[in-house]
């Protein structure tokens, strides 16, 4: 057990969150590049060198420049195991973040300098505040024009609550970015760019006295705001940070690889170890304990050659071994690990052992679905708290547009349905007629159509539907609900019986004369 607590000492699993745009995708090409995965941005080291492989490995993805899918990264770092975890930044794909949030034990947030804070930042960090997770903020596109740190800062303390601490600072204007000052050390570090940042940019590190004989007015408005820094006491706090209090700042741009070193440096430096994780009754489970995992994601048709069906699972205790038998604890039923692997994007690695805080990609695991957890048949029963879905907001229903391709079209649905791409919502009484489809925002459905023509090879038609509110309800009421104009009863794929209003004000009503009637929202609390 020693071997457990010692691996898992080396382990840093961490998300990265953003807005749209900000940069977080280049970012996380990166790391690897300082990391050494990858020889230069966006080209991931293979046996012949030439396969190339981003974090966004979806085709729509690479067609729409965003990030759709959450991407598992594993890579080594100062003698350290890193597992990273891409993040869709789109609101819509919001369910998808939080339940790679469950599965991180910090979190690095990026902020493009010329936005600030936007509701897409707001609504993740609340996520992140709710899961008590150290956030790591990186002011990116520092090289571009937009607003001062300073302002920046202001914005982190007055909209998002965290305490701003600056690690580094910027050294030089907006289109002249020079460096940075680590003010921890008072240690100033100019970079060299490199064609399209595609290269670790060549850094030098000199102290303050050489730097302010050479930076000139660069130099003078750095020292000068990191003086009134100073004197508030920004200084990085680990209990603070530990505790989700303050957020450490490290200034950069990732397009040319200013400040990159210093943010994966933190990571190593202040993000935390895997923890005891808290089962269903809030007991944390010791780290040394049997092995022990939960699904956080499903993800299908990854490897297109094999067409499989993958699990991605955090291991919160013990030791896992390829082979061993788990058991899934909603089922009891056994689950064989032969196919594990570490995953790279859409490449995959067999994996013979893995500890606390990694990530394993379970292949072939059909019967596993989302918030499922796994113990080791040996040890002791254990269940971890289960991944709450997100309201859906917009409806629709789909029928395929050849009628021959109805076999493949309900395929689709069932394995997209349990990846938690849409919600697929059924009527108990018709089955597999009229299903309707639920989703967080637009986008969802988009990716749905797409991959249902791309990968299941059937297109097809999205209608729109009259619904505008869904809530939770059980099989009494539901019996009241059917009665009423405007209301449909669905059941989820996990079981759970829906209500469905065409009218907002319809449900008011309801709740408000009939508060008996079980009619939850579906939140991500």
């Amino acid at each position: 057990m020693s071997q457990v607590i010692e691996e898992a000492a080396r382990r840093r699993t961490f998300a990265i969150i953003s807005h749209p745009d900000a940069g977080k995708t280049t970012l996380t090409e990166k790391f690897l590049l300082y990391a050494g995965a990858i020889q230069s941005g966006g080209a991931v080291k293979a046996r012949e060198d030439r396969r190339s492989a981003t974090s966004d490995w979806m085709e729509m993805e690479q067609k729409r420049g965003i990030s759709i899918s959450s991407t598992a990264l594993n890579f080594p770092y100062r003698e350290q195991e890193l597992n990273l975890l891409d993040t869709p930044g789109h609101r819509d794909f919001s369910e998808d973040t939080y339940r790679v949030l469950s599965a991180v034990d910090a979190v690095v947030m990026v902020l493009d300098a010329a936005k600030g804070i936007e509701p897409q930042t707001l609504k993740l960090f609340e996520v992140c505040r709710s899961r008590e997770l150290p956030v790591i903020t990186f002011l990116n596109k520092l090289d571009r024009p937009g607003l001062e740190p300073l302002e920046l800062l202001d914005q982190i303390e007055e909209q998002i609550g965290l305490r701003p601490t600056p690690a580094t600072w910027p050294v030089g204007s907006y289109g002249d970015l020079r460096g940075v000052l680590d003010r921890r050390t008072d240690v100033f570090t100019r970079f060299t760019r490199t064609a399209r940042g595609s290269k670790i940019a060549p850094e030098e590190d000199m102290a303050a006295e050489q730097a302010a004989a050479e930076e000139g007015d660069a130099w003078l408005k750095c020292a000068e705001e990191s003086e009134l820094l100073d004197a508030m006491g920004a200084d990085v706090d680990m209990e603070s940070f530990l505790a989700g209090q303050s957020t450490p700042i490290f200034a950069g741009s990732a397009l040319t690889n200013f400040g990159v070193r210093h943010l994966l440096d933190a990571i190593v430096d202040l993000a935390p170890a895997p923890l005891p994780r808290d089962d269903i009754d809030g007991e944390p489970r010791p780290l040394e304990t049997a092995c022990s995992a939960f699904v956080f994601k499903v993800q299908a048709n990854m490897d297109r050659n094999h067409r499989d069906r993958i699990a991605f699972a955090r291991i919160c205790s013990g030791k896992f071994d390829r082979g061993m038998v788990m058991t899934c604890e909603r089922t009891g039923k056994p689950f064989a690990t032969k196919y594990a692997s570490t995953v790279f994007g859409a490449e995959r690695t067999t994996i013979d052992e893995a500890f606390p805080g990694d990530v394993v990609g379970l292949v072939n695991a059909t019967g596993l679905n989302i918030g499922d957890t796994l113990y080791d048949e040996t040890g002791p029963r254990v269940e971890f708290p289960k991944l709450p879905q997100f309201a859906p907001e917009v409806f629709a229903s789909a029928r395929p547009q050849d009628s021959g391709k109805v076999k493949q079209f309900r395929k689709g649905l069932d394995q997209l349905g349990e990846e938690g791409v849409v919600q697929v919502l059924r009527d108990p009484d018709w089955g597999e007629a009229s299903p309707v489809l639920a989703a967080v925002g637009q986008l969802q459905f988009d990716v749905f159509a797409n991959r249902l023509d791309v990968e299941f090879n059937a297109p097809i038609e999205l209608l729109s539907s009259p619904y505008q509110a869904i809530r939770l309800t059980d099989s009494e009421s539901a019996t009241a609900l059917r009665e009423k104009p405007g209301v449909r009863i669905l059941q989820r794929t996990d079981g759970a019986l829906v209500a469905l209003f065409e009218n907002k004000y319809a449900l008011q009503r309801i709740e408000q004369n009939e508060p008996e009637l079980m009619l939850d929202p579906i939140i991500a609390g």
